[in-house]
């Protein structure tokens, strides 16, 4: 655990993205099996424990200190593991360095085979045995959230790096291997043959887009399409299997399972995961069928999906690409081939489940500038322009494709309540509730919350911000604080849905702080009427 403890610390406390890759890197040569393969699979976000749970640590904690000084510590501290391993009694002399240190593969292998039940307990002796930062990192490891700033795509940037690998290849047959990874290691170390997933519904990594911002494309290079606000899937079909994955190469099959049923063509295509509008009151696209993504959230993160949710938010996947039309790989033929394909592989789907993006028609890039420009409907984000001689290939590569979001929509709102942020923000009050107005505050009208954000600031606006709060807290509802409703936030949105889950009923779509309008007495914020107009 000193390894992995060690490395854990010194990622948290590095903001460089290549000395992080640096050591990953070193760590992972420098470690033996299983370990490494253990902490890979912990920065990936691909080691499920399923035993131990946020409340068995806080039992845990509870009975070992003074429960109220756990909560104040907590409340201040931000971090559940961090508080704990801090105030976790330091053990007996001559317990932690003994003869058998705790190892990486000792800990998951122990915890991956605990009950519920025998969780607390095992989880007990092993903090008894680790000092403060090791049981940092078993907490962690635990509980499966580092937020040390590593993705999984770094993560796996940096062993293919340590061992002078291709990341795409790593990519292509990780979902094909299990932790901890020891085919894959004794590749990278030129022991064993390099793995291959040929008959295997594994993920390829998706290609991704720029942000055209403010250029300028030649049309004539470019096909347009829409951007539909739904979330990237990939479909494979192989060996009789498929699977559904997420951009981040997730496995949501089972939320999905009538989309999975659907599809058996053996393939691999990529589209944008949506729900029929035509139910809910969402609104739909003249020729969309789409609903808004508040409609999807419904779905999202659903281990069991009922038949009710499934009559209600029946799911379909607008196809942009293919990537294998059966076992031929179309990766390295140009857009305009592969779009060709997909046209003749679309046909061969259900029509219910399965529809293919369209092309918009444009004269030229001032005309699609005003297509654009009109684009308010809820499922639509933006436009998509993709190089007609584009291959297929993982990741962001400048020039190819680019994302052009409409413009968001803003409101004045005002700051209701704060709460603490988690990681290298956890001494700062940097997560806002904000609301707007009834009607009239002479009048009677009253806030109410019409969302929450947490970016779009400066570090010297969140001091400011956090200062705000500190000065001006009225309340207090443990972790979060009541302020004083005077200071107004001009809050930029994607786009704005009615919700009844929302007391105002309306919930913003990615909502961030544009500007602090020191300037706007409150009373002078916007009404939720008003944004009840924007509802698309």
């Amino acid at each position: 655990m000193r390894a992995f403890a060690d490395l854990l610390d010194r990622l948290i406390y590095t903001r460089s993205r290549n000395a992080k890759l640096a050591l990953i890197g070193t760590y992972l040569r420098d470690t033996p099996d299983p370990d490494r393969g253990w902490a890979i699979s912990a920065l990936t976000g691909d080691l499920d424990l399923p035993a131990v749970k946020s409340a068995t640590i806080r039992a845990l904690i509870t009975e070992r200190t003074d429960p109220v000084l756990f909560a104040m510590s907590r409340d201040f501290v931000g971090d559940t593991a961090e508080t704990v391993a801090l105030l976790w009694p330091e053990p007996p002399p001559g317990t932690i360095h003994d003869a058998d240190p705790l190892t990486l593969d000792t800990v998951v292998s122990r915890l991956a085979s605990l009950s519920r039940s025998d969780a607390p307990r095992a989880l007990a002796d092993m903090l008894d045995r680790l000092e403060s930062d090791e049981r940092y990192a078993l907490l962690k490891l635990a509980t499966g959230a580092l937020r040390v700033g590593v993705s999984a795509r770094l993560a796996k940037t940096a062993l293919a790096q340590a061992f002078g690998l291709d990341v795409d290849a790593v990519e292509e047959v990780w979902h094909g291997l299990a932790p901890p990874y020891a085919e894959l290691f004794a590749w990278a170390e030129g022991r064993g043959e390099q793995p291959h997933a040929a008959d295997l519904p594994v993920f390829r990594s998706f290609m991704l887009a720029h942000p055209l911002d403010d250029g300028v494309v030649e049309l004539a290079d470019y096909a347009a399409e829409w951007k539909w606000d739904g979330i990237r899937v990939q479909l494979v079909h192989v060996g009789a299997e498929t699977r559904l994955y997420s951009r981040a190469g997730d496995d949501i099959t089972a939320a999905f399972p009538e989309v999975a049923a659907a599809f058996r063509t053996p393939g691999v295509l990529d589209g944008e995961l949506l729900v029929r509008g035509d139910g809910q009151g969402a609104s739909v696209h003249a020729d969309a069928g789409a609903a808004s993504f508040n409609a999807l959230q419904q779905r999202l993160g659903r281990k069991i999906v009922s038949k009710a949710m499934l009559a209600d938010y029946p799911a379909f996947v607008r196809l942009y690409d293919i990537l294998f039309d059966g076992a031929e790989d179309l990766r390295d033929q140009p857009w305009t081939a592969r779009r060709a394909r997909l046209e003749t592989f679309v046909p061969r789907l259900d029509p219910t489940v399965f529809d293919l993006s369209r092309l918009i028609d444009a004269a030229d890039f001032d005309a699609l500038a005003d297509i654009r420009s009109g684009a308010r409907d809820a499922a639509i984000e933006g436009v998509m322009l993709k190089r007609r001689d584009s291959p297929y290939v993982a990741g962001r590569r400048v020039g190819l494709w680019y994302k052009w979001k409409r413009d968001p929509l803003v409101a004045d709102c005002v700051m209701m309540y704060a709460q603490r942020g988690s990681g290298k923000r956890s001494s700062f009050y940097s997560d806002y509730t904000f609301g707007c107005w009834t009607g009239d505050p002479a009048e009677g009208g009253e806030l109410l919350p019409v969302g929450k954000a947490y970016s779009g600031f400066t570090d010297a606006e969140l001091k400011d911000l956090d200062r705000f709060v500190r000065q001006h807290t009225v309340q207090r509802f443990g972790p979060v604080r009541e302020v004083e409703k005077t200071l107004v936030l001009e809050v930029a949105f994607d786009s704005i849905h009615a919700s009844k889950r929302h007391k105002s009923g309306v919930a913003m779509r990615f909502p961030r702080i544009n500007r602090i309008r020191t300037d706007k007495p409150a009373a002078e914020a916007d009404h939720v009427a008003t944004l009840l107009k924007l509802v698309s």
